[in-house]
């Protein structure tokens, strides 16, 4: 359990889903950076899904693969035989995001300390792709664990390949789990539509995320931050992991789901509160620090307590225009020294 100086230390930053508008990595890191800067925030490596295939957020997950070739179909992504052109183009994008990434931190005089990167997590990874089939992955307990085991490698060889230009910042993989609660609820539709998949045990979902966690840690990552739905079954499991952060939306979040995360709270996790809906009217800051603190207070934490907290967005910054995405993460980064004027203060 952290003691009273780590408390002391650490103060509540701000921090995004991930995604971002536009086509310009150069552009987009240099936003990031520029609103996110100081020790407390935690800037990202933007995905640009304006791109197009390659660029979206299964295509990006498939990029980072070790020996798991894939292509695109009418249907979806597949993996396949031999690598092809969509691949390329996939991998191609990362590249220049992590080139545009080193550009722009090589250039600060104080790059920002720490990183957070985001790939697609195992459980939607597998009920996002297609063997070669048309079915997917999801189907096949062989090709899932395969499959977890590709995720695991390319995650550490991301790790490695952003630490080489992130000038010894601190990084974090973000693992996003949409899927996760229709996974192990077995509500994920087969190809045809007609009927569902079976459900996949919580053992494996919790094994799955815990080897890529394994993994990135081991390649040099601080840890993980496991974005698992809004579901009870998906959140029950993610409380399971050894995830160093969960990250959910503060609008879903029940009074006993609360006491769960309480005690993980306690007990030294961090937690990510998505508090923004991304458009263009943006809510005042004193409107969202209070939606954070009415939930704080009402489960009984500490405000010394908020030390653990990360606010964030809900996925959907792509969509607006430049402009208004950097307006959000202003909004954020001022809620953030709100919620830490409050820290100190209590």
């Amino acid at each position: 359990m952290p003691d009273a100086a780590d408390d002391e230390r650490r103060t509540v930053g701000a921090t995004a889903a991930g995604d971002w508008p536009g086509s310009d990595p150069l552009e987009a890191n240099r936003a990031v950076r520029g609103e996110l800067g100081g020790a407390a925030n935690l800037p990202f490596l933007p995905s640009l899904p304006a791109r197009g295939p390659g660029s979206d957020a299964v295509g990006r997950t498939l990029g980072v693969l070790v020996e798991l070739p894939f292509d695109l179909q009418p249907h979806g992504w597949r993996l396949v035989q031999r690598p092809g052109r969509d691949q390329r183009r996939a991998e191609s994008a990362l590249s220049s995001d992590i080139n545009a990434l080193g550009d722009i931190a090589g250039a600060e005089e104080s790059p920002a300390p720490r990183l957070k990167l985001h790939l697609h997590g195992p459980l939607s990874l597998a009920a996002g792709v297609h063997l070669h089939s048309g079915e997917r992955v999801l189907i096949d307990s062989g090709a899932r664990r395969e499959l977890y085991e590709s995720l695991a490698a390319g995650a550490a060889d991301l790790v490695r390949r952003v630490a080489s230009v992130a000038r010894g910042a601190q990084l974090l993989l973000q693992l996003d789990e949409p899927d996760a609660d229709a996974v192990l609820a077995g509500r994920v539709p087969t190809a045809s539509g007609y009927r569902t998949l079976r459900a996949i045990d919580r053992r494996e979902a919790t094994e799955a995320w815990d080897l890529v966690t394994a993994s990135a840690v081991a390649a040099g990552a601080a840890g993980t931050v496991l974005v698992a739905g809004n579901g009870d079954t998906a959140l029950d499991a993610a409380r399971s992991s050894t995830a160093s952060a969960l990250s959910l939306p503060l609008h879903g979040i029940s009074d006993r789901r609360w006491e769960a995360l309480a005690e993980d709270v306690e007990s030294g996790r961090q937690l990510e509160l998505a508090i923004l809906q991304p458009g263009a009217n943006l809510p005042q800051v004193r409107v969202l620090v209070e939606s954070v603190l009415a939930a704080w207070r009402r489960v009984g934490l500490p405000v010394s307590a908020l030390a653990a907290v990360t606010v964030t967005t809900l996925p959907g910054l792509a969509a607006l225009s430049p402009s208004d995405a950097v307006r959000a993460l202003t909004r954020l980064a001022q809620v953030a020294d709100a919620l830490d004027q409050v820290r100190a203060e209590g």
